[in-house]
């Protein structure tokens, strides 16, 4: 159910003002420690953010698609690693359990994923399966009434501070490709369960990515997402539309952001006697920022929208991922170069949003996998 627009315009006015006063300031703090502080994520939660995408009827605040979009390009306005603190639980850690889950299993996890408690961690790259992701080798062997899980997963966001990971394995090793694939609610403090060193990043810092090992890790029945064997798969796929529209919308603020600062400093930095804003061709790279970034943000707002009226919008997500994070990395490097010198040093920041975007275009399904699944969905949905 939809916010009032007065409900909504004040959560918006919030966001915005909460980035602006509070998350902005410390961005290079955050960087430097690679650490978001505690007091911070406790703001977070009393504002209600990491439940943004949850029902309200599990303490979330239950955005449409196209509400939590307009949040998202809020926070986006700042460095990434304050937005993936809370955007798990809002997309891979919770859609899942929201679209597949059984009564039980959204009973036990969506308040606390909603809270906050529970941070919620999407297991399913592997060493040899990222952007194949049918080729899951993690296994889930049968045994009395539950399973055993033996496997390694590559690149797990939240790892270390994970409540809950939502495994992907392999329950029918016969079945080859994704059908063989099920999905499981697994508590991060079971035996067997180790989590790796934090791996050190190009950017993002404040932002906690390690390995994660399954070692005989058993796991009841309940785990089992939906209690069906065979659909994890098909829950990945469908939890990923959702996650790869959220990241646009970031995409279209990072970028609003940077556009933001270049006209500042260039309003600011005087060469030959002017400002450099005053320039054609500084001019020209700002105009370029400026109608990519708004042909972007109306890709999604309109994708939004059209799956806030249950169409399938699977081709669509994609193509405002692959548009909207390629889109952010080519405003990044206007905003470096309109900078000049200035935007390769740090203590400007530029260079660190640099950095920070390059991964867009790189989770939730590379720019290559969103062409091929735009590709194969416009295929598969034209007339003989």
């Amino acid at each position: 159910m939809a916010l009032s627009q007065e409900s909504l315009d004040e959560l918006v006015t919030a966001v915005a003002r909460f980035v602006k006063n509070r998350l902005v300031p410390i961005e290079a703090k955050v960087a430097e420690e690679d650490k978001v502080p505690d007091d911070v994520i406790s703001e977070m939660k009393a504002m209600g953010l990491f439940g943004m995408s949850i029902p309200e009827e599990y303490g979330g605040l239950g955005l449409t698609m196209e509400e939590e979009a307009t949040v998202a390009f809020e926070l986006g306005r700042t460095s990434p690693a304050f937005r993936s603190t809370l955007g798990t639980n809002n997309g891979i850690g919770s859609q899942g359990i929201i679209m597949f889950g059984t009564d039980e299993q959204k009973k036990r996890y969506l308040p606390g994923l909603a809270s906050g408690e529970i941070i919620g961690s999407f297991a399913l790259t592997e060493p040899d399966a990222g952007s194949d992701a049918g080729s899951v080798r993690t296994l889930a062997k049968k045994v009395g009434d539950g399973y055993v899980l033996n496997g390694t997963k590559r690149y797990i966001t939240n790892a270390p501070k994970a409540g809950v990971f939502t495994v992907f394995a392999r329950t029918n090793p016969d079945i080859a490709g994704a059908k063989g694939i099920s999905c499981f609610l697994v508590p991060g403090k079971l035996p067997g369960i180790e989590v790796g060193k934090p791996d050190k990043k190009m950017g993002q810092h404040g932002t906690y990515v390690s390995d994660v090992v399954f070692n005989d890790v058993r796991v009841t029945q309940a785990d089992l997402l939906g209690g069906v064997e065979g659909q994890g798969f098909k829950a990945a796929m469908q939890v990923l539309d959702r996650g790869r529209l959220h990241i646009s919308a970031v995409c279209v603020g990072v970028a609003e952001r940077l556009i933001a600062d270049s006209i500042r400093y260039g309003k600011q930095r005087k060469q030959f006697g002017q400002p450099i804003v005053e320039f054609e061709m500084i001019q020209a790279m700002l105009a370029d920022s400026y109608a990519e970034t708004l042909a972007a943000k109306s890709m999604v707002m309109e994708t939004c929208r059209k799956r806030d009226r249950g169409v399938d919008v699977s081709v669509d997500s994609a193509a405002c991922k692959m548009f909207a994070s390629e889109m952010v990395g080519r405003v990044a490097d206007r905003a470096v170069q309109i900078f000049g010198g200035a935007g390769y040093i740090a203590d400007y920041g530029i260079e660190r949003l640099y950095r920070d975007v390059r991964l867009f275009r790189l989770y939730e399904g590379t720019t290559q996998i969103q062409q091929i699944v735009i590709a194969r969905g416009l295929v598969r949905n034209s007339p003989a």
